[in-house]
């Protein structure tokens, strides 16, 4: 059975930083393109951030460059979400998902999802 996990979200005040984290199990995931995608209150889920499956390339929404980092240690199944200088606006349930096709910054594009962790950014 396939599995996606995430963790870390929390309740963090504005300025601040959070790293989430997203396990995959079931297969193997290292020929996968990883991305977080995030969704709040009444909006869309919208895509933030995607490595590619060695590890070598990593694509970032606007919105978020500069504050957020992905990264996948030894391109294996676990990817991390290293958020800093937090906002409001980044409040939203966080999601991490599994692509074939590498880069993609499309949520059709992933074959795999978590079931999401809150963050949630005080002002």
């Amino acid at each position: 059975q396939v599995q996606v996990v995430e963790s870390g979200g929390g309740l963090v005040q504005a300025g601040g930083s959070l790293r989430l984290s997203c396990a995959a199990s079931g297969r193997t995931f290292s020929s996968y393109a990883m991305g977080w995608f995030r969704q709040a209150p009444g909006k869309e889920r919208e895509f933030v951030a995607v490595i590619t499956w060695s590890g070598g390339s990593t694509y970032y929404a606007d919105s978020v460059k500069e504050r957020f980092t992905i990264s996948r240690p030894d391109a294996k199944n676990t990817v991390y979400l290293q958020m800093n200088s937090l906002k409001p606006e980044d409040t939203a349930v966080y999601y991490c998902a599994a692509s074939l096709v590498a880069g993609s910054g499309i949520e059709y594009d992933y074959n795999y999802w978590g079931q999401g962790t809150q963050v949630t950014v005080s002002s």
